[in-house]
């Protein structure tokens, strides 16, 4: 079971073989760092699409040694992203990955009717971070990609976190449904879905995880503020999952969170593998651990 991000390295040991990663449009630094480190320590196979030549002039100068690793010669970006996509449809890869490409370009790919990597899910970005002072491993979404998501959204959001959870071996996680009061308020709509959501896992129509708010964040983490206001729940204090009420709740939070030196991955759920979109500013242990994420829930 997960309970600290490095846990990720122990995980992976456990499958039989290496998980091969599709870099859309990979004649990018930060990207091919992550997929090389990845690489030599086994823990992936890629296979990079994109501008070779361009590929190849970044591997020379940072010194990564790609003779081996099969490149795709693509210069046109849209058709990088259509290749590697098409790899992961077509089961010869397991995982997407965002090179040097926008990420509505490479979503539009992901999201195309007839060649993409659609399901009747939602997709959710979904991360797990090492908290200081935090007793496991914690789960934030969605930070990246709902900008506001309705009652039937979170649903679809919650499903898609506890999946990763229960890949990673935590089998019952307990989400917390952030708000700014612990309180259900007719104006603010955040703490209405809370109620919800919480009385429709209750009800078992929500399965696989407990579901507890509004919580605000403070209530969420500690037990002893939890305890402070009156607060009686299973969530409050131990919470593996934070729903955040929208994209900008949850980004700031993301963004705290790095800011603290915490150890973060990251994906997008919901596809039919998992899609490892990073950010330029996130970390180069960022990138690294979520490859490791996402080659450890490929095939949930």
């Amino acid at each position: 079971m997960l309970t600290r991000i490095s846990d990720l390295y122990q995980l992976i040991e456990k499958q039989s073989k290496p998980k091969i990663i599709a870099v859309a449009a990979a004649q990018d630094d930060h990207a091919l760092d992550a997929v090389y480190k990845a690489w030599k320590k086994n823990i992936i196979i890629p296979v990079l699409v994109g501008d070779k030549e361009e590929i190849l002039r970044l591997a020379k100068d940072n010194g990564y040694d790609f003779s081996t690793v099969e490149i795709i010669d693509e210069k046109n970006i849209k058709k990088a992203v259509e290749i590697a996509v098409d790899l992961v449809r077509t089961k010869k890869a397991d995982i997407l990955m965002k090179g040097n490409v926008q990420t509505a370009d490479l979503l539009r790919g992901v999201l195309n009717e007839e060649k993409g990597l659609k399901t009747s899910s939602l997709l959710s970005h979904f991360s797990i971070f090492d908290v200081p002072n935090y007793h496991k491993v914690l789960g934030i979404t969605d930070v990246a990609m709902n900008i506001a998501p309705s009652l039937k959204e979170k649903i679809a959001i919650i499903n898609n976190a506890v999946s990763c959870m229960n890949a990673l071996g935590i089998a019952k996680p307990k989400v917390a449904v952030l708000g700014a009061v612990e309180s259900v308020n007719d104006k603010m709509q955040a703490t209405i879905d809370a109620a919800v959501l919480s009385k429709m896992a209750q009800r078992k129509q929500i399965a696989n995880c407990i579901i507890d708010g509004p919580l605000a964040l403070d209530n969420a983490l500690s037990a002893e503020s939890a305890h402070h206001k009156g607060i009686v729940s299973d969530v409050a204090g131990d919470a593996d999952i934070l729903l955040v009420p929208d994209i900008e709740a949850g980004n700031i939070l993301y963004k705290i969170l790095g800011f603290t030196g915490s150890e973060l991955a990251a994906v997008i759920l919901g596809a039919k593998a998992p899609i490892v979109l990073t950010s330029r500013a996130d970390s180069e242990s960022a990138k690294l651990n979520s490859i490791l994420l996402a080659a450890v829930i490929s095939g949930m």
